[in-house]
C-alpha cells in the first residue's frame, strides 16, 4: 500500500482491511510505504504497530510520487515471501469486504492476477476522458479490452508479480497500466471482480496529489503535466515497436 498524506483516514482503512482479510490468511502482513507525507502519516503508522499485528510501515527516503511508491510497496511485499500479494492505495477508496472478495477469487480460481474493477466512480469529466483514452490504447496494443486498466486493487501470485516488476523501471509513473498490458501479452490468467469505488477517506476528497483542495472543473496543471509525462513513458516502455516484448 502506497500512502501520501493519508493520516486522517488511513487508520480506519487499515483496521477494516485487517478485519476482512485476516480470516483468509495464515499470516497477514500489511506493508505501507509512506511517501514522505507532511501531515503526520508516518508518525501515525508507527503508533499503530502495537495494536495492528502485521503492520509494516516503511518511510521512503524521498518523495517520489504514486507510481514509484506503489512499486516500492510491491517489492517490500515480495521480500516477505508471501503466497499472495494484494495491492491497494492508501486513500481507502474501497470497502474492506471487496478486498476480501478479490483475495478469495485469487485463491479459488488459481488466477495469476485478479483485478478489482471499479464501478460507481464519480470522477470529473476529464478523468473519465483520460481513462477511456488509455483503455482504448491498451486494448489496441493488447489485442483485447482490459476492464479498468489502471485499477490499484489487484492480487498477484508472487512469481508473476516478480516477472512484471522486472519489465518496467523502478520509477515508472503508471505501473499498473504497464502491468495490464504485459499481463495480456504474456498470457497471464487474469480474473476480474467488480468492486465498489467509494470517496477518498477523510475530509478532503480530492487528496493532495493534484495541488487542489476541491474537485476542479478543468484539468489541474499537475494532472496535465503528469499525463504528458505518462504518455511518453508508456510509449518508451510498453507501446513503441519492440518495447515490452
Amino acid at each position: 500500500m502506497p500512502a501520501y498524506n493519508e493520516a486522517e483516514g488511513l487508520a480506519g482503512f487499515l483496521a477494516e482491511v485487517s478485519e476482512h482479510v485476516t480470516p483468509l490468511a495464515r499470516r497477514l502482513s500489511i506493508v505501507v510505504v509512506n511517501d514522505r507525507s507532511t501531515d503526520g502519516t508516518g508518525e501515525m503508522l508507527r503508533g499503530l504497530v502495537d495494536e495492528l499485528p502485521g503492520l509494516v510501515p516503511i518511510d521512503a527516503e524521498v518523495n517520489r510520487g504514486h507510481g514509484p511508491t506503489a512499486l516500492a510497496a510491491y517489492r517490500a511485499g515480495l521480500d516477505l515471501a508471501p503466497d499472495l500479494v494484494l495491492h491497494v492505495d492508501g486513500d481507502g477508496q474501497f470497502h474492506g469486504a471487496d478486498l476480501a472478495r478479490v483475495v478469495r477469487a485469487a485463491v479459488s480460481t488459481g488466477a495469476d492476477v485478479v483485478h478489482g474493477v471499479r464501478h460507481g466512480r464519480d470522477d470529473p469529466w476529464f478523468r473519465r476522458v483520460l481513462t477511456a483514452a488509455v483503455g482504448a490504447v491498451v486494448a489496441l496494443a493488447a489485442g483485447r479490452r482490459v476492464p479498468d486498466v489502471n485499477t490499484p486493487l489487484r492480487a498477484y501470485r508472487p512469481e508473476r508479480l516478480a516477472e512484471l516488476l522486472g519489465r518496467i523501471p523502478a520509477d515508472a509513473l503508471v505501473p499498473h497500466v504497464h502491468f495490464s498490458l504485459a499481463e495480456a501479452r504474456l498470457g497471464f490468467r487474469v480474473r476480474y471482480v467488480e468492486v465498489a469505488s467509494i470517496p477518498r477517506r477523510g475530509s478532503n476528497q480530492t487528496g493532495t496529489m493534484w495541488g487542489v483542495e476541491r474537485p476542479p472543473k478543468l484539468p489541474p496543471k499537475r494532472l496535465r503535466q503528469f499525463a504528458v509525462a505518462a504518455a511518453g513513458e508508456l510509449w518508451q516502455v510498453s507501446l513503441r515497436p519492440g518495447a515490452g516484448r
